[in-house]
């Protein structure tokens, strides 16, 4: 990856409905070049896709929660992660370092729904218990960050 495709992932970060010819023309290349590159980029696992943002509350999911949820120590890693991957409210997952093994972002509709969702999570195979905080409000999510530097090959 060199200086261009990074320039070229730091303007689709931001607005990911650019054209090929807008980005050509930042980047000073041509059309076909620039779709060769994202060819190249999403072959190599560096895009990995696109999406659209949607406004949670515009959609009935207004309730957003971050819960923390601790293992049995007798369970496989894979048996709870598979567990929560067939969850279609569990937005993100993240596995951690310390007491709780698993954070998970949740989205539902309204609160008697996340309590529904904290029962079933707690009867899942493997989970010993969770911990739940409910954002009042949503400051800023997914904001893009600097791409770190480039790794020496």
């Amino acid at each position: 990856m060199d200086d261009i495709d990074r320039r070229l992932l730091e303007m689709l970060r931001v607005d990911g409905r650019r054209s090929y010819a807008e980005l050509a023309r930042q980047v000073g290349l041509s059309a076909p070049a620039v779709h060769d590159r994202m060819g190249r980029l999403e072959r190599n696992g560096v895009i990995t896709g696109y999406r659209a943002e949607v406004n949670p509350e515009a959609v009935g999911l207004g309730v957003t929660a971050l819960i923390g949820i601790q293992e049995r120590t007798d369970t496989e890693y894979s048996v709870v992660t598979d567990a929560l991957e067939q969850i279609p409210e569990v937005e993100s997952c993240y596995f951690l370092a310390g007491e709780e093994s698993f954070l998970i972002k949740v989205r539902v509709g309204a609160i008697g729904e996340l309590e529904q969702l904290v029962n079933r999570l707690n009867r899942l195979p493997g989970v010993a218990r969770t911990r739940t905080a409910i954002a009042l409000s949503t400051k800023w999510e997914a904001r893009p960050q600097p791409l770190g530097t480039p790794r020496e090959e």
